[in-house]
């Protein structure tokens, strides 16, 4: 089906215009975050305040994305605030080079992860001493010192003071301010049994059990879970620091005169216009022209291409690729934060803080989720101390089955114990094995590592609200020059119509256009250098957009454009020949007519190649029950064409620049979701209305600034990938929140003592712990098998998705 657009109806369009000025965005850089409840209480701390627009937090990447009126508040103060709540922020540094960003996270990522292994050791050697203690039960040897009560108070003491002391710390202050989180959960229930431990040994007479050894084993297993918990996310989260890492410290600055010296000096020290010299094997430092030399550069790590690329004079450079085999010498357009790759990286980190809307929907509930653990403890504790033991009194003095250490499996025990003391081991149990972290992260973690795996491919994903989209496309819609061609066209064929010959026709074309910048214009000034045509005498340029061209050629009216064109000038134009220029168009070739000295002298045949691509990315794409569109602001005999070479039966052509969104919109009125791929200024329009735009890196910045995708290789075929990754990425966050789910509804009722009337099941504290501990890592390596999934290679083949 080929359709031409008529005039545009009067439909209300959607509002592209720009933000308020006053407003802008900030990134800051947030620490303390221990679970989506803290995230959710840093947004909600940044939008009590009124000149605070919106505010979007990443828990892994410990970045927060605030929009706020300029005006009204500085980024410094929003900053300090935080800080005081308990979540130490800072602006974000922008007069750093991203090698120095890069370096300090680093650092301050290792510092992290020792203070974890520190407090992690500590302990470890307390529960090994705790557990000690308790051999005498098996029948084995034991030092008798160890098997003293005091000794155990001592070791519960100092697991509370030493390496639980941050995380104990940290859930008062947070549930002081109102915002409770894991720490707080934690937190409570290590006190609470260690609290309850010494009102039984000060007072004797309550008959109490002492068991200080739970507060040991519960931070021993918490503390194990956060700090694997944190390398994992740790390593999820060094993918971006892997692009950072490409710009090198150093640059070689070099005179502009011939034998001048070379000076190595930091690389964010180099200013634009300035010379650098680059060696075999080195990473170019900068975004730059060659000005000398020629070589191969490796632009795999930017573009995700394999092929080296050769660089002669005058050919850009991005910094982070590897110049291979030759000595250049370089001129800076680039730096900093002006360059490809800090772009790249830019964007990236944005596309990691932008949320799924299912992520909200999580970090909603995880907000409120610390308050609904401690009203289920509190509700637990209380039915156990007033009925749960009066109605099932045998829960008291019975053999039990203790859901206890890893190590024992499940033990059998005999407890003779008192109502309180067993409705406090089960409301401390509900809140140890309750994991709001599991929820937080089953979102953030998979989004990072699957926009980290297409940033490595060359495929730029910019949020994981755009996966979402992604997941739902059913209706693609392709933009024709630039995106399903080259974006080249060439003279094929110049055929006279009267006195002038086929050289005559290209010299007087080339003439008229050389006042031109446009695609077409620039395929016939090649064609005539390439045939040594020498341009004549031309003056008083007149352009119609959409229609042509005129000037005055060698003293006589020339007029060049469509048929439209010439007619509106007055030129005739009889039914033969006609007849020839309608078979030119239905081969499927754009037609240039020719009017000189106020007849029809002959037409020019251009045609612009498909890509290599084209049409086995639009067959997959149909294979996967997407419908594929054409819109193209060409000729219907030209769109036609194209679309019978790539089995495309919906064309729109003939569409204006301004018609594109309107198409695009009344696609989505029928209640279909839809993908724009195009590449041009025209196409920004509909790439900001499609649900999701997706832009080829050749492009211009408009379009890839508008996009929600952009393709890097400049490969049509990286759509199909970037579909593949998108559904892995979204399946995975998806297994994530299952998981978090399921883990929460079926551990919290087994935590609050539901088996434990009929088959004597009790779920200890302890086991608690370690429950909790595992869901959390789980989730987050879930999300990193994604590498394996998406196939990440040295050599950057195509990307090959397995779901898991």
């Amino acid at each position: 089906m080929i359709k031409s657009l008529l005039p545009p109806s009067e439909r209300q369009q959607t509002n592209t215009s720009n933000p308020d000025p006053e407003t802008k965005t900030v990134a800051l850089d947030v620490g303390g975050m221990k679970c989506a409840g803290c995230v959710k209480a840093v947004e909600r701390q940044l939008e009590q305040n009124s000149a605070v627009v919106s505010a979007c937090v990443n828990l892994i990447t410990e970045v927060a994305v605030v929009k706020y009126q300029a005006a009204n508040i500085t980024p410094e103060t929003l900053a300090e605030k935080l800080t005081k709540t308990g979540f130490p922020s800072k602006l974000r540094e922008s007069d750093r080079s991203i090698y120095q960003i890069a370096q300090s996270n680093q650092a301050k990522r290792q510092q992290q992860e020792q203070q974890w292994t520190q407090e992690l050791i500590t302990a470890t050697v307390l529960l090994v001493f705790s557990s000690i203690g308790h051999l005498h039960h098996l029948g084995l040897p034991v030092i008798a010192l160890l098997s003293n009560i005091w000794i155990h108070f001592g070791l519960a003491t100092l697991a509370l003071l030493i390496p639980g002391r941050s995380l104990i710390v940290d859930g008062w202050r947070s549930l002081a301010q109102g915002m409770p989180n894991m720490n707080t959960l934690v937190g409570l229930g290590t006190v609470s049994a260690y609290l309850a431990s010494c009102f039984a040994l000060f007072l004797p007479s309550l008959g109490w059990e002492c068991f200080f050894d739970e507060p040991v084993m519960l931070l021993g297993f918490i503390l194990l879970g956060r700090t694997l918990e944190g390398k994992a996310r740790n390593r999820a989260s060094t993918a971006l620091e892997k692009l950072v890492m490409l710009q090198p410290p150093i640059a070689r600055l070099i005179g502009k005169k011939e034998n001048s010296e070379t000076i190595e000096i930091p690389v964010e020290q180099v200013k634009p216009g300035e010379w650098l010299r680059v060696l075999p094997g080195e990473k170019i430092p900068v975004d730059g022209i060659v000005i000398t030399g020629e070589t191969t550069v490796d632009e795999a790590m930017l573009t995700g291409e394999s092929v080296a690329v050769v660089k002669t004079s005058l050919d850009l450079v991005r910094a982070g690729t590897i110049n291979q085999s030759g000595v250049i010498t370089v001129e800076i357009t680039g730096i900093g934060q002006d360059t490809t790759l800090a772009k790249i990286i830019n964007l990236v980190e944005a596309a990691q803080t932008r949320k799924a809307p299912v992520q909200q929907l999580a970090d909603t509930i995880a907000g409120y989720f610390a308050y609904g653990v401690m009203a289920i403890a509190t509700i637990t504790f209380l039915f156990w101390y007033f009925l749960g033991t009066n109605i099932w009194d045998s829960v008291l003095t019975s053999d039990l089955h203790s859901l206890n250490m890893p190590m024992t499996g499940m033990a059998e025990i005999s407890l003779t114990t008192s109502p309180l003391l067993l409705s406090l081991k089960l409301a401390i149990a509900v809140l140890v094995i309750a994991c709001p972290c599991a929820l937080g992260l089953a979102t953030p973690t998979a989004i990072l590592v699957g926009t980290s795996i297409g940033a490595e491919s060359g495929i730029l994903i910019k949020g994981g609200d755009v996966l979402e989209r992604v997941q739902q496309l059913n209706t693609l819609v392709f933009d024709k020059t630039g995106t399903l061609t080259i974006g080249q066209p060439q003279v094929t064929e110049c055929r006279p119509l009267s006195e002038l010959t086929a050289q005559q026709l290209l010299q007087i074309a080339a003439s008229i256009e050389s006042g031109s910048n446009h695609p077409l214009a620039k395929a016939i000034i090649t064609a005539a250098q390439q045939q040594d045509l020498t341009l004549l005498d031309t003056s008083d340029f007149a352009t119609v957009i959409g229609q042509g061209m005129s000037a005055m050629v060698a003293g006589q009216q020339a007029y060049l454009g469509n048929r439209e064109w010439l007619l509106n000038n007055g030129i005739k134009i009889d039914q033969q020949q006609e007849s020839q220029a309608q078979s030119l168009a239905k081969s499927g070739k754009t037609v240039i007519y020719l009017a000189y000295q106020g007849i029809l002298q002959g037409l020019i045949a251009l045609e612009d190649s498909l890509r290599p691509d084209a049409a086995a990315t639009v067959k997959q794409l149909q294979s996967l029950n997407l419908d594929t569109v054409l819109l193209t602001g060409d000729r219907p005999e030209v769109a036609q064409a194209i679309a019978q070479k790539l089995k495309i039966s919906q064309v729109f052509s003939e569409v204006k620049p301004a018609e594109k969104a309107q198409i695009i919109q009344s696609f989505q009125q029928d209640n279909q979701t839809v993908a724009m791929i195009g590449d041009g200024i025209n196409d920004a329009p509909a790439l900001a209305q499609a649900d999701v735009g997706i832009s080829l890196q050749g492009g211009t910045d408009v379009a890839i600034a508008t996009a929600d995708i952009v393709l890097m290789q400049n490969q049509l075929q990286d759509v199909i990938k970037s579909l593949e990754l998108s559904r892995a990425t979204v399946n995975k966050i998806k297994q994530n929140l299952a998981w978090a789910l399921a883990y929460n509804v079926l551990a919290i009722p087994l935590a609050a003592g539901v088996l434990l009337p009929q088959y004597g099941v009790l779920l200890s504290p302890v086991g608690a712990a370690v429950a909790m501990a595992s869901s959390s890592l789980i989730v987050v390596t879930n999300s990193l098998l994604l590498n394996k999934a998406g196939g990440r290679r040295n050599n950057h083949e195509n990307i090959s998705i397995t779901e898991y």
